[in-house]
């Protein structure tokens, strides 16, 4: 085993690096340059460039570039205590398992980083001119990939050390697109302005005595393995998310719900693995609910049962809210939640077993935001000032945001999904934007880099890599946008549980996965 990585991977675990937060590590790389003498730039988005010239005999042999990305997915348990702004990513062995405590590992891509930095710091190792690029916001924008200027790199030949399956050659990616909507309401306060408590009218309208009183329960669905919502998609792994909605949808129309808060998933690149509501009922259809809920339960564990062996779905009584949704709007919510597509939508007509578009309804969060405003003498609103001022008017903004992300190795069809995926969002919301987006790789079959790759891994193994196509985004394609005379392959060590915290990362493999890149960078 090559200690030498792990050695490294363990330091990166001590710096915290969630996306949009790479300050840390981009400062920590800088460092590592300097302290062994290696010719380092960092750009205006903190993406650091490490330039190392041939070894002796290797002076003429065209360069490469290895790439990786800083930032990591930030999950974790819900009875976990970890800060990912100060906290180090606490790891243990489990038999040939590097794991973390309660949290994602960061092995995507902290160990693409850790091979890099191995392979340029081994001097013992015959190679080209290297340039190791580390990205930021891999993870949540590909901003760093998005940012970096033309004329920085140097080479034409890049090795993307950002993939997660052992002995597999990737040669292609999908691109995505983000949606984010919003659907702003005005709570319902328990004591309502004509005087009537929210159980009086909820009572008056189900034809109940207002005695009667309501009820708070709270639903929660937790225990799912969750995972990266582009190569996990396809295994029938369930969404938090998509099972509470369901069941919201299927009381409503039957009994007097009112919505006070709905909350799930985190990650808009990782499937939800729990999320939760409180609601309020009239105390009568109590028994209704809970019959309900134990039919649908047992619904739940036909469909998902075989993968989801650790899912809870619970249901108990709780402390009544403060507030609620508006009946309507929360009703028009849970509606366009269920009408919002989830899952793999299309496989790949060109390459086998590839999926082709996907979409992930990611999260689902309640927030609110102070809008201070200053009051004219007239009564009307004024610019914003600052909230020292005098005269000053602080309202509140609720809304519920829920974040979706589409893929597909088609343009066409990733942008039809959005379409989709924002008509259904706009029966509830009034604010449904896109992002950017990012384009996918189009693989190229006769890359001659594809064929060094494939070559090393046959001296070395003596068996043939896989060469595939990835249904998650790389950071490939925008790298082709800036420059299109890149010959680019994808390797790995073997990981699961990506973007959650089951992540677990292979020992052996990544032994396998630099020893394969060792032979690779000796070979070209």
């Amino acid at each position: 085993m090559n200690q030498k990585v792990f050695d490294i991977f363990a330091e990166i675990c001590k710096v915290p690096r969630p996306s949009k937060h790479e300050e840390q590590i981009s400062r920590w790389l800088q460092s590592f340059a300097a302290s062994h003498g290696i010719e380092c730039v960092a750009d205006e988005a903190m993406n650091v460039i490490m330039r190392v010239p041939a070894t002796p005999g290797y002076e003429d042999r065209e360069g490469v570039i290895l790439q990786a990305h800083m930032d990591m997915v930030c999950e974790k348990n819900g009875d976990v205590a970890h800060d990912f702004m100060t906290d180090p990513i606490e790891t243990y062995i489990d038999g040939e398992w590097l794991k973390a405590k309660g949290t994602t590992l960061g092995g995507d891509d902290g160990i693409g980083i850790s091979m890099a930095l191995a392979a340029i710091t081994d001097p013992e190792l015959p190679h080209p001119a290297i340039e190791c690029l580390f990205t930021v916001d891999e993870e949540t924008g590909l901003t760093g990939a998005m940012k970096l200027r033309d004329g920085m790199l140097r080479h034409k030949r890049l090795i993307n050390l950002d993939s997660e399956d052992d002995g597999q050659i990737f040669i292609g990616c999908a691109g995505g697109i983000d949606t984010l909507a919003k659907m702003h309401y005005d709570p319902i306060s328990l004591c309502q302005p004509e005087g009537r408590s929210v159980s009086e009218a909820v009572c008056q309208r189900s034809g109940l005595s207002g005695e009667a009183g309501l009820i708070a329960i709270r639903l929660s669905v937790g225990g799912l393995l969750g995972g990266h919502s582009g190569d996990d998609i396809n295994k029938g792994r369930a969404n938090a998310n998509q099972i509470l909605v369901w069941f919201l949808a299927r009381i409503i129309p039957q009994t007097e719900v009112q919505l006070a808060s709905i909350n799930g998933g985190n990650l808009r690149n990782a499937i939800a693995r729990e999320a939760e509501a409180v609601i309020a009922i009239p105390m009568a259809f109590k028994e209704q609910i809970r019959i309900e809920w134990n039919h649908f339960v047992a619904q739940m564990e036909q469909v998902f049962g075989a993968v989801e062996t650790d899912m809870r779905l619970d249901l108990e009584t709780t402390d009544m809210p403060e507030t609620f949704i508006p009946a309507d709007k929360a009703y028009r919510l849970v509606m366009a939640l269920c009408e919002c597509p989830h899952g793999m939508i299309a496989m790949s007509h060109d390459i086998p077993g590839l999926v082709e578009t996907s979409t992930n309804l990611a999260s689902i969060k309640m927030k609110q935001e102070s809008q201070i405003q200053s009051v004219s003498p007239e009564g009307g609103l004024s610019a914003q000032r600052s909230v020292s001022d005098s005269g000053l008017s602080a309202e509140r903004s609720y809304f519920v945001e829920v974040n979706t992300s589409q893929r597909s190795s088609k343009e066409s069809s990733k942008h039809h999904l959005k379409w989709v995926v924002e008509q259904a969002l706009s029966m509830a919301c009034d604010e449904v934007t896109h992002g950017d987006g990012y384009p996918g790789w189009t693989p190229n079959t006769s890359s001659p880099l594809l064929d060094i790759t494939r070559k090393a891994y046959i001296d070395l193994f003596k068996s043939e890599p896989k060469v595939l196509a990835i249904h998650a985004g790389l950071e490939c394609g925008l790298f082709l946008e800036k420059y299109p005379y890149l010959d680019m392959v994808s390797i790995g060590p073997q990981m699961y549980g990506v973007h959650s915290p089951q992540e677990c990362l292979s020992i052996h493999s990544t032994d396998r996965c630099y020893s394969w890149l060792c032979q690779i960078l000796k070979t070209m």
